[in-house]
């Protein structure tokens, strides 16, 4: 199975963005509303961060922020590892297990334009990068 293009996976998405100055509550509610796992904080239309599902709980919640002061700029990832509207989705999946996360900002020059999570990665891709995977440890295993 041919592995999709992230402008396959993201081609209906209405993303979402926010300014570094939102409070976490509205971001929060936002993306809860929109139904999504995280947000990418926007200034002058330039991707600056990454706010997920994780950070509301461990960067604000168990370190005891109140959700109505903090602001994105305070608590997001800045600078997010990012992948290009022309990768594949099959790329995107090891940008991400390399780097531990389970959202990948997509940008064309610098422009947030979609989303790639984990739940995007069904059939023949998850299959595929599990394989990947296995060949990979044992390469690493010959290798040392």
């Amino acid at each position: 199975m041919p592995s999709r293009t992230i402008r396959d996976v993201i081609r209906d998405q209405n993303i979402l963005t926010l300014p570094g100055k939102t409070t976490i509550r509205k971001a929060a509610c936002d993306m809860t509303s929109r139904r999504v796992g995280s947000v990418m904080v926007v200034e002058g239309g330039q991707l600056v961060g990454i706010f997920t599902e994780r950070d509301a709980l461990v960067r604000v919640l168990a370190a005891g922020l109140d959700p109505e002061t903090a602001t994105l700029d305070q608590i997001m990832t800045a600078d997010p590892t990012v992948i290009p509207v022309t990768a594949s989705l099959s790329q995107a999946l090891h940008v991400m297990h390399d780097g531990g996360f389970r959202h990948l900002p997509v940008v064309e020059g610098g422009k947030p334009v979609g989303m790639v999570s984990l739940r995007d990665a069904a059939g023949g891709e998850i299959l595929a990068f599990e394989r990947q995977l296995k060949d990979k440890a044992a390469l690493e295993g010959i290798l040392g």
